[in-house]
This record gives C-alpha cells, structure tokens and sequence, in this order.
C-alpha cells in the first residue's frame, strides 16, 4: 500500500481493535462494584476477572508471531476480533463468577493476539518511509483507552447496566472483522517453521508468575510472600527459558534479536519510561480523588485533557523526526515528557484548573511522540522476515513494563504513606511516587543517546550532518 490514504486506513482498522481492548482493560475496573453485587460475591473476589485476562496475554502474546506467520496476518487478526468480540458477549451474559472468568479467557486469547499481529500486519504493508506518521496513528487508542475507560464505565454502572461495558464491543468488533476482510493484506511467510511448544510452555510460565507478582504487589493487601515467591518463580522459569532459547532455532521469544542496535536500544529506553506510562494512569485519578476530594466523574474530565495531547500530537511526529532524526528526538523529547510527569507531583487543589490543563495536554502531547518514535525505531534494522518474532517480542515487554510501572507506583505510595504516619494515602504522598517514576524514567534518555546519528533514517527522512 503506497497510497497516503492506504496506509491511514489500515493503520485506523487496527487502532479501532487496539482501542477496543484498551477501553475494555480500564472500563472494566469501575463497574467491579456493581458486579460483585450482582453475583453475590465479595468485591475482593472480583479481581480474578482482572487476572484471568492478564493469564491469556501472558500466555499468547509471545506465541502471536509465530500463529500470525502460520495461518496469514489478516486470518490471524480477525479471528482475533472474532475471539474478543465472542468473549465480550459471553462476559455480558454470564450469570456467575465461574462463567465470567472464563469468558475473560477467552476474550484475553483475541486481546492478547490483536495487539502484535495489528502491529505485524502495519510493518509488512506500510512502506518504511510512511511508517512513522501510521505509527502516530495507530499509538493514539493506546493512550486514549486508559483514560476514558473510568469516566466511561462509571456512566454507564450508574446509568444503565455493567452489562453493557462488554456489549459495546460487539458493534466494534463487527465492524473491525468486515473491514479487515475487506481492507487488510493476508501476508504470511512462504515457509513455515516448527513451532516451539516447549518454548511457548516456558514463556507462559514465567511471564504469569511475573505479571500476577507484580499485580500483587501493586495491590498493596497481597500476602508479601506469595507475590516475592510468584516473582521469583517467574525469574527462574525464565533462566530456564533463555537456555532454551538459545538452543533452539526458532524460539517462541528470539533473543538474538537483541543483537539490533535499534531494536535493543529501543526495548530498553522504551521499558523504562513505559514504568512512567503504566504509572500515570493509576496514580492520577486517585490523586483527584483521594488528594483534591473530586468525583470519579470530574477527574475523569480532567486526566482526559492527556488524551488530547495525544490526538495532537499524531500530525507532527513525521515533521519533528524528519528535522531531528530518532536520536535527537527520544532523548530531549524523553526528558520533556518526564518534566511533564514531574510537575504532576507539584498539583495542589489552589491551583487555577486551566494550569493542570496545559501540564496534562502537554504530558499526553509529548509522551505519544516518544512512543511514536520507540515503536517505530524498533523495527529500523529488523529484516522484514522477522516481523513476526520483533512484534511478539516488543509486544511482550511492553506488557510486562506496564504492570511494572503500576506496582512502582503503588509501592511508592505505600512506602510514603508509612514514612510520613498517614493513615491514607495524602496529597504529598502522591507527589513522591510521581517523583520515583519519574526518576526512573529519566534513566532512558542516555540510552536513547546511544542510538546511531542515522537511526530509522529510511524512516524518518531525516539526514545527519
């Protein structure tokens, strides 16, 4: 597809099912409440419909590639809606916990597949020098999702019924599957290779142990020594699987794709400020709520303006990187973005409101470039033959850094909260857990400036002097 408006309206199908399973992540944590009632159940218990989901992106991402290279791009992605969209139906009419579970399992399996295949299938039908401005487009849903995902589903709990939070997939959901039909390339290799059970076996393992670890963490009343034992378990599953790995020829998970200068980097830098990017989302609307005493509602409203930075920001990336090249960019743009997240930590409820705006437009404007510029650098040296294995991979730790950020965050706020003798979490401990991940973050901008003067050039545009 070498068209302009080719490549925005494969880049805007799959934004469409990538926005669909972000809402649906963050959506559903607001109507938690209404249906723990409805089945009778403890609200604690709920979490399992939370779990269950992360189960199946753990499992199946990493395996994403491989079915994708298998079976076709497009067959791939839409049965991927089709299994979201069937998940989300289910989960609408179940009548019990048990059901609900699993359905999210089988919603997760479409989640899980959706995002790296939706990426694979952009990578081999945008031609390079079109892929930073398709990447603009198809990070926006990314951004979007978390933070209308609250307001949403409070509207709808109180409104109507949480039964609805799963059937406004639906029409999305028919709506993608046709439009993938009809518009999205089926790309697949022409050799098809062994697939890697053992591999698939260790990898889901390890990276449930690690993403439940992790969520235990963050939850703050888990037992301490089941999250270390799930964390550490994980660990030592995933020693086993890079010994695999590196005997094996094709690896669920391909480890020597780390040799790419760009790649590398890119994972790297882009795991820690994703620790920021998980963080955000969980810890300001609790600060409005719980430090500046608004409603659900009102701070949705507000944490939405970040959202409209990101919108913004989808018609610059290709001009800014073309005048400033990767390098250039994700160090300085990095540094910016993390100014943004650190004044979060300075907001106090006498501040005028429309300053909190322009703090949030610019954080949401300047954290979608640099994402822009991390998921598309990625692939700069990466032979197109390797899409599959590059996706799952990236795929993979961005997953993994997002849960990572929320359980930074959360144990900053608890270890404030228990320094400073609240008995809750208060406005200056908020501030200290914008400040940790913050500082974290920062940690990414001298690893971008190890990046080539030339990196994604074919890319970007962008000629180094």
């Amino acid at each position: 597809m070498n068209s302009a408006p080719g490549f925005r309206t494969v880049a805007l199908i799959i934004a469409s099912a990538m926005f669909m399973e972000q809402l649906d992540g963050t959506i559903l944590a607001t109507a938690l409440p209404s249906m723990a009632q409805s089945f009778d159940v403890s609200p604690l218990h709920m979490s399992v419909a939370l779990t269950s989901y992360m189960l199946s992106l753990a499992v199946f991402i990493p395996a994403s590639g491989a079915i994708a290279d298998r079976y076709g791009s497009r067959n791939v992605f839409r049965a991927a809606i089709a299994l979201f969209t069937l998940g989300s139906i289910l989960c609408g009419v179940s009548g019990n916990l048990p059901l609900l579970v699993a359905s999210r399992l089988l919603q997760g399996i479409g989640g899980a597949m959706m995002v790296p295949v939706g990426r694979l299938v952009l990578l081999r039908s945008v031609p390079k020098s079109e892929l930073v401005s398709a990447m603009s487009w198809l990070l926006v849903p990314a951004l979007i999702g978390p933070v209308v995902g609250p307001p949403l589903g409070g509207f709808i709990v109180t409104w109507a019924s949480w039964r609805w939070i799963f059937y406004i997939n639906v029409p999305i959901g028919i709506a993608g599957m046709w439009l993938a039909t009809k518009y999205i390339p089926d790309v697949r290799l022409p050799d098809k290779v062994r697939f890697d059970h053992l591999g698939f076996v260790l990898s889901g393992v390890s990276l449930s142990c690690l993403v439940f670890g992790l969520e235990m963490v963050s939850h703050g009343g888990a037992s301490v020594n089941g999250s270390t034992a799930l964390i550490l378990g994980g660990l030592a599953v995933g020693a086993l699987y890079i010994r695999h790995a590196r005997r094996t020829e094709h690896p669920i998970l391909d480890l020597s794709l780390m040799r790419f200068t760009t790649f590398r980097l890119s994972v790297i830098a882009g795991s820690l400020t994703r620790i920021t990017a998980g963080s955000v989302p969980f810890l300001l609307p609790l600060m409005m709520q719980l430090g500046f005493g608004l409603s659900a509602a009102h701070s949705g409203v507000i944490t939405f303006v970040s959202a409209l930075g990101a919108m913004l920001m989808k018609a610059t990336a290709a001009p800014v990187l073309r005048r400033w090249g990767f390098r250039a960019t994700l160090v300085w743009n990095g540094v910016l973005s993390m100014v943004c997240v650190a004044l979060c930590a300075a907001f106090r409820p006498d501040w005028p409101l429309w300053t909190i705006y322009i703090v949030l437009l610019a954080s949401g404007f300047f954290q979608s470039l640099q994402f822009s510029a991390y998921n598309t650098v990625a692939y700069a040296d990466v032979p197109s033959e390797r899409f599959s294995s590059a996706t799952s991979f990236y795929t993979t730790f961005q997953q993994l850094m997002l849960s990572l950020g929320i359980c930074v965050a959360a144990a900053a706020l608890h270890v404030s909260v228990a320094w400073n003798g609240h008995a809750s979490a208060q406005l200056p401990d908020f501030s200290a857990a914008f400040i940790v991940v913050t500082v974290i973050s920062l940690l990414a901008a001298p690893v971008s400036a190890r990046l080539p003067r030339n990196a994604g050039a074919e890319m970007s545009g962008h000629r180094a002097r």
